[in-house]
């Protein structure tokens, strides 16, 4: 999964929402005529006998041994999307008798975080044979039913409005839920078959939506309300669901059928997106061998205004992406933005091998009631966030330049964070339950991403096994012997599996390298391995806070650029500051996080920022700095400091080593 940043306006109202979902229900929701229709109809399905095949398509649990085991069978409607409701339904043919009990995820594969989907159940009951069944709670997140001889419904009301691509949300415009947060968890038969039914908000208003989703269909027409069906409970919570009206194109990716949805308010070209898809689709599926792990694959996007993220599913992926980052008709180059959303893309897609199916021992199976550990995050995010964007210059969707440019960025982002320097990669991994998924003022100074020095340790691991195998082996024959060994056979890989077999796939020594990437905080030799392979690095002074890296300096001379040491946002004319840099000026003068610099030197920041402040002092000079801490007003005299040389700028060196760089990034040219 990569993190997701969303800003929207909607979410001002849902206290309100919530507050009057809240009394209704404590007036009791029986009395509603959606409520007894369902309940009719709940009553109708129990005594229906299983549906019949509809299509073609092969469904999980239709083999002859499995008539043994009835399915569990769900139903959810968005019932009341003006309130952001969901009636979620759980039936169960042959509940324990001494108490069925049922549990919803603590957490959602991908997204390493206790999540607590259960505080979003707004109320349940149990039902069996047309008589009410008493539901006790056992935990935060786990739940009793009385006994009963079955057949037993329990039926939930779900709220929910986060817009996310790892939790549900419903209004009047569209539907999408992830079934971690929505569906309950039949303890003693996770292994049961599954089937759901979707069903239709009701009113006129409505009536051109459709579903998309991944999970295989049992009587649902394509894109279409009705039965669909999975093998298990694991599978069954991953295939996210969108409904509403939404904007579709389809291709095929070396043979298997994939769809792009796109949700919300956009102008996109429909058809240069799935041209692109399809190219980059078609690579990563040949890098593996040429055979896909999937038989349909659906990318679920929702656009809105500012938004970045994606999480990854066995035959699909939720992502949110600004509308602006789409490509529009008639432009022809790869924006910047639009590069982003390909990155986006390739990146959750590389996960349909490299976490959905090759995967930590840990996580063999999930246990969804509490974390999972493992250090082994660095190579299922950080390798992967190293191929997303070397698979855009492999099949050519952008230019060695660009490539380069995007490299020198991510050097950049990891030399800026001090906390390389206090956490190693392997514990980064480990901690990613209370580090990196619950960041807060101090991170950058503690913790460093897996994703970015992962991806950097990965490109050293690449470019380390080429040179000393003289080009003949590459981390792209680890990543097919993890997929052989460990992927499609379906083996957990060992905490020192990744290591085990990159020696046995390469015939070299490596734990020394390892020791030193993973195990220790000491800087990767970027710089040797890269001029190596023909580019160049050079370091300097970033120009201002909005200096990303990867490109040249646009003044001629910035080597006494003054710095503050502070990340901090525009508020309303003023500087709030967000994070208080180890070792810079601010934090010695005692400057901290969540202050409101008002003034620099008697002069407001203005909306033109610290930036344009400080941009004419040099490093040793003084300055007086007036902040609001909460209500109180304080100065500080702040002495400011050379800014460090970590903005990373990549050339390609020519020579003879530029055969060596095209074998590495696959290009000839460009």
């Amino acid at each position: 999964m990569l993190g997701v940043s969303v800003s929207t306006q909607p979410e001002a109202g849902a206290t309100a929402f919530q507050t009057a979902s809240l009394r209704e229900f404590a007036r009791g929701s029986a009395a509603r005529p959606e409520v007894a229709e369902f309940s009719r109809w709940l009553q109708q399905q129990a005594r229906a006998d299983s549906d019949t095949l509809a299509d073609p398509e092969p469904v999980p649990g239709s083999d002859a041994n499995d008539h043994m085991t009835r399915p569990i069978r769900y139903t959810i409607i968005p019932a009341r999307p003006e309130a952001h409701l969901y009636r979620v339904t759980c039936t169960i043919e042959d509940p324990d008798p001494s108490g069925q009990r049922f549990a919803l995820p603590a957490w959602i594969p991908g997204s390493y975080m206790i999540r607590e989907f259960a505080r979003h159940v707004v109320s349940i009951r149990g039902e069996s044979r047309g008589r009410r069944v008493d539901i006790g709670k056992l935990d935060k997140h786990t739940w009793r039913a009385q006994p009963a001889a079955g057949p037993l419904a329990v039926s939930c009301e779900v709220y929910a409005w986060e817009l996310s691509v790892r939790g549900a949300h419903l209004d009047a415009t569209h539907a999408f839920f992830n079934g971690a947060c929505v569906f309950l968890r039949v303890l003693g038969q996770e292994a049961a078959p599954s089937e759901l039914e979707i069903l239709p908000p009701r009113g006129a208003r409505y009536r051109n939506w459709r579903v998309a989703t991944a999970l295989p269909r049992k009587g649902a027409r394509p894109y279409g309300f009705g039965t669909y069906a999975a093998a298990d409970y694991d599978e069954l919570i991953d295939h996210p669901v969108e409904m509403g009206e939404f904007s579709l194109a389809s291709f095929r990716a070396c043979g298997v059928p994939h769809d792009l949805v796109v949700t919300g308010r956009h102008r996109a070209d429909m058809g240069r997106l799935r041209r692109d898809l399809k190219r980059l689709c078609e690579h990563h599926i040949r890098f593996f061998g040429g055979a896909a792990p999937m038989k349909r694959y659906v990318f679920l996007v929702t656009a809105i205004g500012e938004a970045y993220g994606g999480l990854e599913h066995r035959a699909s992926t939720a992502l949110v992406c600004s509308r602006d980052d789409l490509p529009r008709e008639r432009e022809a180059e790869v924006s910047e933005r639009y590069r982003t959303f390909l990155g986006l893309c390739s990146h959750e897609y590389f996960h349909a091998w490299n976490v959905k199916r090759i995967k930590p021992a840990a996580f063999v199976p999930h246990d969804l009631d509490r974390e999972s550990y493992t250090t082994l995050l660095w190579a299922f995010e950080g390798i992967t966030s190293y191929y997303d964007d070397l698979a855009l210059v492999r099949c050519g969707l952008i230019g060695k330049k660009d490539y380069i440019q995007l490299l020198g960025r991510s050097i950049t982002s990891h030399l800026r964070t001090p906390g390389r320097s206090k956490q190693s990669l392997a514990e980064s991994s480990f901690d990613a339950w209370i580090k990196y998924y619950r960041q807060d003022e101090n991170s950058p100074n503690a913790a460093v991403s897996y994703y970015v020095k992962g991806s950097l340790v990965a490109l050293c691991l690449d470019l380390t096994i080429r040179e000393k195998t003289r080009g003949k082996k590459s981390l792209d024959d680890l990543m097919r012997a993890l997929w052989l060994r460990h992927g499609r056979a379906g083996i957990g890989v060992d905490e020192d599996g990744i290591e085990r077999l990159a020696e046995e796939v390469t015939g070299l020594r490596l734990r020394r390298y390892f020791d030193e990437w993973l195990r220790s905080t000491r800087e990767l030799p970027l710089r040797a391995l890269l001029a190596a392979h023909g580019v160049d690095m050079e370091l300097r002074s970033a120009e201002s806070s909005s200096d990303k890296g990867g490109k040249r300096a646009r003044s001629k001379d910035i080597s006494g650029l003054a710095m503050l040491g502070v990340r901090a946002k525009a508020e309303n004319g003023d500087s709030a500051v967000t994070h208080v840099l180890e070792g810079g000026g601010a934090q010695e003068a005692g400057i901290a996080a969540g202050d409101v610099i008002v003034a620099v030197d008697g002069l407001r920041p203005g909306q033109a920022g610290l930036d344009a402040v400080l941009a004419k002092r040099r490093a040793g000079e003084r300055v007086t700095i007036h902040a609001f801490r909460r209500d109180e007003l304080m100065s500080f005299e702040v002495r400011l400091k050379r800014a460090d040389a970590d903005t990373c700028l990549l050339a390609e060196s020519p020579g003879a080593r530029r055969r060596l760089l095209e074998r590495w990034l696959g290009t000839r040219g460009g």
